[in-house]
């Protein structure tokens, strides 16, 4: 019996703008109703975001199943906030549904910063070494009654197998721009590295628009609607879509993670970089696949 977790069909996203989040706003939080609201640049997926004011961001899901993870993060990033080294949002509202909008939604403290980017960072190697911090005290918190991974957060956390028919789609898609060879063999050597099931909490999503810097240096990390407690592999995906070759060394001997879960996220990181580059124009992300071989290769 398959016993793979099913993402079923894609989410049927709905639509939002402003005027819906302020009559959302004076509804249900007339204490906020005279602040403007404006849409946040570049706002993510998942959900729509905007400014409320200076010091506030209303987080609605764009689809039924993005709205299964704002309980969870109504009751979980304030206790992982006040555990991990850098800031995190933290919700101070929750919204019901209303104003012709069907889900619930949150509203958070803004955090300032910009997204990363290998030409924003000033240190790659310190970069590197404080993000391998920040999980690493992330998997420290105690994981009693967190979130198993579920269609909440995408299965993040469980196997890898999930992702297995996209990664295939996108090798098809790709045909011969890529290794198709090389690529199964890194995803088969993925899928053999057995985790060895001790629960730890993981973010689900460490990617370069979640990491925030200010003056190049990792202020903040968001967006934590893929999190939960399960394998921690999904998070060192990024040591291969964002970090160098000294930063990815450093975030290994920093965090540490042992040669299977290694193995993992290099899977993820797979996985993710085909399905990217499976898209046009997509340039940065055949360079990331060709990092991926080449230290799949030499190790290193």
């Amino acid at each position: 019996m398959d016993t793979t977790p099913d993402l079923g069909p894609p989410p049927e996203r709905v639509t939002v703008g402003a005027e819906v989040v302020r009559r959302l706003i004076a509804e249900q939080f007339p204490r906020w109703a005279a602040l403007p609201v404006r849409p946040v640049a570049h706002g993510g997926w998942d959900n729509f975001t905007f400014h409320v004011g200076g010091d506030l961001v209303a987080r609605l899901p764009s689809a039924a199943e993005y709205a299964l993870a704002v309980a969870k993060e109504q009751q979980w990033l304030p206790l992982l906030a006040a555990r991990l080294p850098l800031p995190v949002p933290v919700p101070v509202a929750k919204g019901h549904p209303g104003a012709g909008y069907p889900f619930p939604w949150s509203v958070h403290r803004w955090l300032d910063g910009e997204p990363a980017s290998p030409d924003r960072i000033a240190d790659p190697v310190r970069f590197a070494t404080d993000l391998a911090g920040f999980l690493a005290a992330l998997q420290d918190v105690e994981t009693d009654g967190g979130p198993r991974p579920g269609k909440h957060n995408w299965f993040r956390g469980a196997t890898l197998r999930t992702y297995e028919a996209a990664a295939e789609r996108a090798l098809a898609a790709l045909g011969d721009r890529v290794d198709a060879g090389l690529a199964r063999e890194v995803w088969a050597a993925a899928l053999d590295a057995r985790w060895d099931g001790r629960d730890v909490w993981f973010h689900g999503d460490v990617a370069a628009g979640n990491l925030l810097l200010d003056a190049g240096e990792l202020t903040a990390v968001i967006d934590f609607g893929t999190c939960g407690v399960g394998d921690p592999a999904c998070d060192t995906a990024i040591a291969w879509t964002l970090l160098t070759a000294d930063g990815r060394k450093a975030f290994r001997e920093r965090l540490p993670v042992d040669d299977a879960t290694w193995a993992r996220g290099r899977g993820w990181a797979l996985w993710k970089t085909l399905v990217t580059a499976a898209r046009p124009g997509e340039e940065a992300a055949h360079r990331v696949l060709a990092e991926i071989f080449t230290e799949y290769r030499t190790g290193n």
